[in-house]
């Protein structure tokens, strides 16, 4: 199969975007605070800081490529942007990741310190990984035994790539 490289350009976030793929916290003041729910099948909710660097990932001349996406089936997943801009690519649950179809699916965020969002259950992710920092740090909530939990998309598989453009 030929390499695919797909170019995403890193967007806001914003709650309309966002919302194939969970959810944004809202004020409590909001008419809509309460609507949307954490959830914890293993009834196993951990809280704690995680981060990532930015050596984790490879590097072009102007962004950073995902090779693979991760999900999760048992919880969603809450995190806080603590320290610096970050990227985040996703993809709606639905997505097997069998066909090259599946990777027009996927969209990219730029994130910012104070980003806070929620990934439905099953929403794949890769990140967030840090722009022009090394390292990104992050608040998350998310299920203690994740690692029990944590189907990945090797996109090598499809003879993709995608380029997640930050420049």
């Amino acid at each position: 199969m030929d390499n695919i490289e797909l170019r995403l350009d890193a967007v806001p976030l914003d709650a309309t975007v966002w919302s194939p793929f969970g959810w944004l916290p809202v004020q409590d003041t909001d008419s809509r605070d309460g609507e949307s729910r954490l959830f914890f099948e293993w009834n196993d909710v951990h809280l704690n800081l995680i981060g990532h660097a930015a050596d984790e990932v490879s590097h072009t001349e102007r962004g950073l490529r995902c090779e693979m996406l991760f999900r999760h089936l048992t919880h969603t997943q809450a995190i806080l942007v603590l320290n610096c801009p970050a990227v985040m690519a996703v993809a709606p649950a639905g997505c097997t990741f069998e066909s090259r179809g599946d990777l027009e699916e996927v969209k990219a965020f730029l994130l910012q310190p104070q980003d806070s969002f929620v990934l439905d259950r099953g929403t794949w992710h890769w990140g967030p990984f840090p722009v022009g920092q090394p390292r990104v740090e992050l608040y998350n909530v998310q299920g203690l035994r994740y690692s029990e939990d944590n189907d990945c998309a090797t996109l090598a598989n499809l003879g993709a790539s995608i380029e997640v453009l930050t420049r």
